[in-house]
């Protein structure tokens, strides 16, 4: 039996346009099927066929395995397929799209095409085809691939529905947006497609952190949404029911989908005198092109605002000193500070904390690290803020909390009150625990089970007392949230290949806790370097004395090296480095003389 190809390598497209005098001839291979199986009806073996330069006998395809295959045997369902391809490119073409763009969106809109086929082999079951003609004045009849292209016409959608299942949409969600979208003409929406597309959705580095966002956007709202946020958050609704929920955010192609279907209207916008305008407006915040993407995902809306309501929006924050350029960096970070409703709530969230005393720089820095707080009624950071008062954390304390981690004050007040009771049970008063959340506000939001317990019977496996415990903790509570194996191990590591024992470093570790949250390179090996090498003292000085790592080796370590050194001195690094200037200069010499040689090297 021959192969396909030695029947039918070309296909003359018959004129459905009276006006067209001929037609050109495209080759078969050139109508391939869509990459993705997601929106492929086709088997993959039947697809192979159709992409390999020489098609494989008729005979090694299962019949009823095609996709357009029909109880009639006589019927070639491959030919079929290639002409009904054809017959939408055809169409495709009369509306102005181009012979290579027409092509690809026939190859990749096969639900629009078994919709076509479908519809025509309905009208052929009921001998339907013989009046239409008559009544279209067509006494000849219509063969196959005349009939899609009257099909495709009869729908009217203008070619707009192949093209949106062409870039991903399912042919239903294609036909709504299509509907939408009856007064676009089709070569203008896809440019605007191609353009937004591209802008939006390429070279963006940060989507794997759109959907988290999203979904803490959601969890710390407590004020009334306007209709933009709203709109937002039914969009986010709609894509967490979904299988993959809102981390569906993180793909390009399923993102852009999803935006299109759930805001269609943003197809209706002027590429040049809306789009690109905003997009300028948005460069001169400091805003890159590859960083829009997750402000459109996280607030499509914005999308319709023009120049003029964005810069009322950044005006607002200027005025309560907040920087041109960190307004950029919080669109990107909570891009909903350009909606009505966070608008309304900034001045309030400024008069709040400014009633409890708290600094102008902490609330600036607070806002700009953290702008979710902005989403927040004032009434339920007034809850945290009565939490902090009973530990004593109040005015520049808050200040210092907020300014470091804003996030600590949209935590549920339970779950604050748990990490204080945990604290407590470790052996802390609550003053205790308010200078040590006061010190490290990262450890109120923290697991109980999950980190602070872990990070416990890791100090105690490294020879850490449990009598020791509170007193470590007190001196670095750090120690809480540090990682064990990218941050406490790895110093712990080079503790002993310097030669000191497990033993030593729990008994250093025990004393003089922030031991462990010291630089290896720019702590911890020059300071060791300088008492072995310069002082010539052995490495089992720093056990008794651990907080020798604590000073300044430039201003503190070698000046009075130096100063010991010229007398021909010897002592423990305790007294040389435990004792202020004029305790230093009571113990070793007269002040004056002191005085000349504590001086820092030039």
């Amino acid at each position: 039996m021959a192969t396909m190809a030695s029947f039918f390598l070309f296909f003359p497209i018959p004129t459905i346009n009276a006006c067209t005098k001929s037609s050109p001839l495209i080759p078969l291979h050139r109508f391939i099927l869509p990459q993705s199986l997601n929106f492929c009806p086709f088997p993959s073996r039947f697809h192979s066929l159709l992409t390999s330069s020489h098609f494989l006998p008729l005979a090694s395809i299962s019949h009823d395995a095609l996709p357009f295959s029909d109880d009639t045997p006589e019927e070639d369902p491959l030919q079929s397929l290639a002409e009904a391809q054809l017959a939408v490119s055809e169409y495709l073409q009369r509306f102005g799209v181009s012979e290579d763009e027409s092509v690809s969106i026939a190859s990749n809109s096969p639900r629009f095409l078994k919709m076509l086929v479908d519809a025509v082999r309905e009208l052929d079951e009921t001998s339907m085809w013989v009046s239409w003609s008559k009544e279209r004045g067509e006494l000849d009849g219509f063969g196959f691939k005349e009939k899609v292209a009257l099909m495709a016409m009869e729908k009217g959608d203008c070619g707009k529905v192949a093209f949106l299942e062409s870039v991903g949409m399912n042919l239903s969600s294609a036909m709504n947006v299509a509907r939408y979208l009856s007064g676009e003409m089709l070569p203008s929406l896809i440019y605007k497609v191609k353009y937004m597309k591209e802008l939006f959705f390429s070279g963006s580095g940060d989507g794997k952190l759109i959907g988290k966002n999203a979904r803490r956007m959601m969890t710390n709202l407590s004020i009334p949404p306007d209709d933009d946020v709203q709109q937002t958050l039914s969009f986010f609704e709609k894509i967490e029911a979904r299988r993959g929920g809102l981390d569906m955010l993180s793909s390009s192609e399923e993102s852009f989908r999803l935006l299109l279907e759930s805001f269609p209207r943003m197809l209706l916008l002027s590429v040049e005198s809306h789009v690109k305008p905003m997009v300028e407006f948005l460069e001169k915040i400091s805003i890159p092109k590859e960083r829009m993407r997750s402000i459109f995902l996280l607030f499509p809306p914005v999308i319709f605002f023009d120049t003029e309501v964005l810069r009322s929006r950044i005006m607002a924050f200027e005025e309560v000193g907040v920087e041109v350029t960190v307004v950029g960096k919080l669109l990107i970070k909570y891009p909903w500070i350009m909606s009505n409703c966070i608008d309304g709530n900034l001045k309030q969230i400024i008069s709040f904390f400014e009633l409890e005393k708290v600094p102008n720089a902490s609330i600036i820095n607070a806002i700009s690290s953290w702008p979710l707080i902005l989403g927040s009624s004032t009434s339920k950071l007034q809850l945290m803020v009565d939490r902090f008062d009973g530990l004593g954390v109040r005015s520049k304390k808050l200040g210092q909390v907020i300014a470091t981690s804003p996030q600590i004050l949209l935590l549920e007040p339970q779950e604050f009150l748990q990490v204080v009771s945990f604290l407590e049970e470790v052996g802390f008063d609550k003053e205790s625990v308010g200078r040590i959340i006061a010190r490290c506000p990262e450890i109120s939001a923290t697991s109980i089970e999950k980190t602070l317990k872990r990070k416990l019977e890791f100090l105690i496996s490294i020879g850490v007392s449990k009598t020791h415990l509170p007193r470590a903790i007190k001196k670095y509570p750090e120690l809480l949230v540090s990682d064990p194996h990218k941050t406490l191990l790895p110093r712990i590591r080079y503790l002993r290949q310097r030669g000191l024992s497990e033993r030593d470093i729990a008994s250093m570790v025990g004393r003089f806790s922030p031991l462990l949250g010291y630089s290896i390179e720019e702590v911890l090996r020059p300071k060791l370097d300088f008492l072995v090498n310069i002082m010539e003292k052995p490495i089992k000085e720093v056990v008794d004395y651990p907080r020798y790592f604590s000073y300044s080796l430039e201003n503190k370590i070698i000046p009075r090296f130096r100063v010991l050194k010229g007398m021909n001195v010897e002592c423990s690094l305790k007294d040389m480095l435990g004792k202020n200037d004029e305790e230093f200069s009571v113990a070793f010499l007269n002040y004056k003389r002191t005085a000349e040689h504590l001086r820092p090297p030039t």
